[in-house]
């Protein structure tokens, strides 16, 4: 890819960006037909963009072939209306080329991309050389997706990737850490951008200024996460607390180890077709549909009867 190289302006990466989720059938198979209908769903909620490949989305369970497929198939539905990102969660900087090597000629937005995630972990100048790697092989702006817990970026290592290698033009923070948030929002050079992945934590990071948010909850109720980050920066503060605080219930009744799952349910209650998670990832259980449901009934959405919901998890 690197000889079309790709620019985006910062702007593309602000506001809310969902992760898709990935349409599995009961045998863990991608039911491709299906992503067109999670697209679109999210535009009409009036999302930024869409990330394919995120935690939310089981990226990290896709093959090869599945990466490259259903990075093709969002990128048809999404028919350029917004930006389209692309996650990348792999261990070796071999693998990140091999697979930006198959969506050569989509248009993509951005990459958002973990640093490694198994045991061992490379050292400072060997982790500014696997983002400035894939960044000279695709010339794509990238997004650290700093979220791994025994590898986790700190602020100073995060900004001097960013000076060392000017295609990284932004992070997505992931810890329960907010003053990282901040920290990072006032030491950033203009263009920069830090997106908030911290469910609970939406509204007093939108009110210190990030940029926007990537995570499951934006996947879960885009619609809401819009008018939450809209309300803080119209300076309702009030209102936008009111509702952060609604948001947090459905939050909290949300197991994050079968996170997927959940998100699945919330969005089939909106009217999307109910999928299942890849094993062995467990199903969302009956008990905490219930407890979903309570949380779901005091947000600001259109839910359709539990009895209606579409299952195409057994296909």
């Amino acid at each position: 890819m690197s000889e079309a190289k790709q620019t985006t302006s910062t702007a593309a990466l602000s506001g809310i960006i969902p992760p898709l989720t990935m349409p599995f059938d009961k045998h863990g198979e991608i039911v491709y037909s299906a992503v067109k209908e999670q697209v679109d769903y999210a535009v009409e909620q009036g999302v930024n963009g869409i990330v394919v490949g995120g935690s939310t989305g089981e990226g990290h369970t896709l093959d090869r072939d599945e990466f490259a497929k259903v990075m093709q198939e969002s990128h048809a539905a999404m028919a350029g209306r917004k930006p389209l990102l692309v996650g990348l969660i792999v261990n070796s900087t071999r693998e990140a080329i091999a697979r930006m090597r198959m969506l050569k000629g989509l248009d993509i937005a951005a990459l958002q991309i973990t640093p490694v995630h198994y045991l061992f972990k490379p050292d400072a100048e060997r982790t500014i050389e696997h983002f400035r790697a894939i960044h000279e092989e695709t010339g794509i702006p990238i997004l650290i997706y700093n979220v791994i817990p025994w590898n986790y970026l700190s602020v100073e290592m995060m900004l001097k990737i960013m000076d060392e290698v000017p295609g990284v033009v932004g992070m997505k923070q992931s810890s329960g850490d907010l003053k990282s948030v901040s920290d990072l929002l006032g030491a950033i050079k203009p263009g920069n951008v830090v997106l908030s992945g911290i469910d609970a934590l939406l509204y007093p990071a939108f009110s210190l200024g990030a940029h926007g948010a990537i995570t499951a909850l934006t996947a879960a109720v885009p619609g809401v996460c819009v008018k939450l980050f809209d309300l803080v920066k119209a300076g309702d503060h009030k209102s936008a607390l009111e509702l952060h605080k609604r948001i947090n219930v459905l939050w909290n009744a949300m197991p994050h180890d079968s996170l997927p799952a959940c998100v699945k349910y919330v969005q089939s209650r909106q009217g999307i077709g109910f999928f299942q998670p890849r094993a062995p990832m467990q199903p969302v259980t009956d008990a905490q549909k219930a407890v979903i449901d309570k949380a779901l009934a005091n947000l600001p959405i259109t839910l359709k009867p539990a009895a209606t919901i579409r299952s195409v998890a057994a296909a």
